[in-house]
């Protein structure tokens, strides 16, 4: 895809907007090279600097003069989630506000022994990421406070007149988690293991043990979960693909 100059300076001018940068000043430069790097990955639809620097909307430079000036945007200091991801998540959080919001909860391995776990909201079909952590460990073993972390980053973006749902796989169904998702008034699902332990009322069973046949469905409600016997929460199995699938 080739990227115009026109479109270059659209971002550019939107970058401005959104960040408040003052003509002329030293994050107007910082503005020019963010604005070649997102010209540059859409073009490309590639992250690498080399494939960037192909497709970047720009005169007169050598692609290894462009890629250093990448690497440098990239490491400097003020170049931080917070400074310049942060201001256009809110803002994309805030014009979907007026409708209830879908948030993706997700994990995924990165590099060597790391892990993205990732926060999205889901618009026209498509997961838009909102925040991202990376940490040490094997997806499905990480402490239940990384997640939980996650959801306070999240309610102090989210916008608190909106109606927000989580969905997360297996991964997110700790109770301190479903607590803390719950703390922000939030509604939720998660898939959760065929071993969980369940109480409702005066039976104690496993997720697994529902009566579930081919293609059918069941619900549970005020149950409790766990030997926390967190709830109360509702209990939905779902027969799919030949196999049970708790949420």
């Amino acid at each position: 895809m080739h990227m115009t100059f026109q479109t270059y300076r659209t971002i550019k001018r939107t970058l401005a907007q959104t960040l408040n940068v003052r003509r002329d000043s030293h994050q107007e430069q910082h503005i020019n090279t963010l604005a070649l790097l997102i010209c540059g990955i859409v073009g490309a639809q590639h992250v690498q600097f080399a494939h960037i620097a192909d497709h970047a909307p720009i005169r007169g430079c050598k692609n290894e003069s462009v890629i250093t000036r990448f690497r440098r945007w990239v490491k400097h200091n003020d170049s931080t989630p917070a400074a310049v991801w942060l201001p256009f998540a809110r803002a994309v959080l805030q014009s979907l506000a007026h409708g209830p919001l879908t948030i993706l909860l997700d994990g995924t391995t990165a590099g060597r022994g790391c892990m993205v776990l990732m926060a999205s909201v889901v618009y026209h079909g498509r997961a838009i990421p909102l925040l991202w952590t990376v940490v040490k460990g094997k997806k499905g073993h990480l402490p239940q406070e990384v997640h939980c972390a996650r959801i306070r980053r999240l309610h102090m973006v989210i916008p608190a007149e909106a109606a927000v749902l989580v969905l997360g796989d297996g991964e997110f169904d700790g109770t301190a988690l479903q607590a803390s998702i719950r703390a922000a008034q939030w509604d939720y699902v998660c898939r959760t293991a065929t071993n969980i332990t369940i109480y409702a009322d005066d039976h104690v069973f496993t997720v697994g043990d529902l009566p579930l046949a081919s293609g059918e469905a069941v619900a549970v409600a005020d149950v409790q979960m766990t030997a926390e016997r967190y709830g109360p929460i509702v209990l939905l199995g779902v027969w799919d693909a030949d196999q049970a699938t708790p949420i």
